[in-house]
């Protein structure tokens, strides 16, 4: 098929180098001129596993192109798919500013039928006001789709290539046809196609996203009371896992979530309730716990060092949201930075890919980045670990001890075992932890 991509971000380059990587020819589309200049000379914007290795392969045979002409985008194509994003407006609603000006900007140039699909993260009865904008524009005939994405950044080329499922927003049946064609080479093992209503379609997206935030608030809970009680949330977490109606994934708990999904959905469908005046009271509970979360480590640091921490210096490890990304949108590193400048305290940092989105938000005027994680620690009262990165899985505890001033780890994620901490003559701090 030809197909194109609005929209040359995370979700929109995923999606273009794996529709081109099943042999569709792609135009990814974006108003960025230097974007598409460096997409072109085959460097990757993002950081995402496997990707540069993907787009180039299709980039170099002919099936990925990049561009900023609109016009030449939408008449090349069969299928349009809208993948601009949606940032949360101030009262937590999608701004679909950039949804409707893609919408227009097709309309404009439509030269003949087209299916337009929205794959940017939309709320209840985007489709129906996408329909409208086009229609003001043109008469040539035309269906819109609501088709969600679910990716994991980390692992996205995998989630894209095999998805547990694929969500289809149409009452069309021929357009229904099409997409089910599109989608068929990644749901071979039998994976479903699910079609549905365009609004249910548009719901499921944030409904998915909200119930794994609510998993892991609800953990994070759990493993604060342990904290109260002398429970080691490690047990609890065998405990109630190995419940097949309950599962491992997603109760770790931690500093928090973060990114570009998770804190912006559930803002969002809680003001799509207000909108409808209903109260989503879980919803609300479980921001307001991952809003607390990301700063759970401050009174744990402040308690050891006698609620001063003026003058010392504390090495982080791990900057963005979580593994395998640089994406450090609503990162809980940079709460905790803050938080720790505020007190008076030094802050160096490490993290293997996020240090030029560290720079680029400009985290850097409170805290120095370090290549080396080990450097990171030289002249430490103690280290944060906020991002579970693998290499900081089995550090060399001895050379950490000899470089720091304080042999003291504040572990956010739970990935150490606290006994063999101790052996090494570290003090522990965990969450939820004996």
């Amino acid at each position: 098929m030809k197909l194109t991509i609005v929209g040359s971000g995370y979700v929109g380059l995923v999606a273009g180098a794996c529709f081109s990587e099943s042999g569709n020819d792609v135009i990814c589309m974006d108003k960025d001129e230097n974007k598409i200049e460096q997409l072109n000379k085959g460097v990757i914007p993002i950081y995402e596993p496997g990707l540069d290795v993907m787009i180039k392969r299709n980039h170099r045979n002919g099936r990925l192109r990049f561009t900023t002409d609109m016009k030449e985008a939408v008449e090349k194509s069969d299928v349009i798919f809208i993948a601009v994003g949606t940032p949360p407006d101030e009262d937590g609603s999608a701004d679909l500013t950039h949804v409707l000006a893609v919408a227009k900007a097709i309309g404009q140039n439509m030269n003949k039928e087209k299916i337009v699909v929205n794959k940017s993260t939309v709320p209840v009865g985007t489709a129906k006001k996408v329909n409208d904008q086009i229609a003001k524009e043109t008469d040539i005939p035309f269906n819109v789709v609501s088709n969600p994405e679910f990716l994991k950044e980390g692992a996205a080329i995998d989630d894209f290539m095999y998805p547990d499922r694929v969500i289809i927003g149409t009452g069309n049946d021929k357009v229904a046809e099409t997409m089910r064609e599109l989608y068929a080479p990644f749901v071979r093992t039998g994976n479903p196609i699910i079609i549905m209503d365009e609004y249910s379609a548009e719901l499921t997206k944030y409904a998915a996203n909200s119930i794994l935030a609510t998993k892991i608030s609800f953990m994070n809970e759990i493993a604060n009371l342990c904290d109260k009680i002398g429970a080691d949330v490690s047990m609890v977490r065998k405990g109630i896992g190995s419940d097949k109606r309950i599962g491992y994934s997603f109760i770790f708990p931690g500093v928090g979530y973060g990114g570009s999904c998770f804190p912006k959905d559930v803002k969002a469908i809680i003001r799509t309730a207000k909108d409808y005046d209903y109260d989503l009271k879980v919803l609300e509970a479980v921001e307001d716990v991952n809003n607390a979360q990301k700063l759970v480590m401050i009174p744990k640091i402040l308690d050891h060092f006698n609620n001063d921490i003026k003058g010392k210096t504390f090495a982080v490890w791990g900057l963005s949201f979580k593994p395998k990304t640089d994406d450090m949108r609503e990162a809980p590193s940079i709460q905790i930075i803050h938080e720790l400048h505020r007190l008076g305290a030094k802050i160096t940092a490490h993290d293997p890919v996020a240090h030029e989105e560290a720079k680029h938000i400009g985290l850097t005027d409170y805290m120095t980045l370090y290549d080396d994680y080990y450097d990171a620690v030289e002249g430490a009262d103690g280290v944060i670990l906020v991002t579970e990165w693998l290499n900081y899985g089995e550090p060399d505890f001895q050379r950490m001890k000899e470089l720091m001033n304080t042999p003291v780890i504040f572990d956010g994620r739970n990935i150490y075992q606290p006994n063999k901490i101790k052996d090494h003559g570290f003090a522990y701090y965990g969450i939820g932890r004996r």
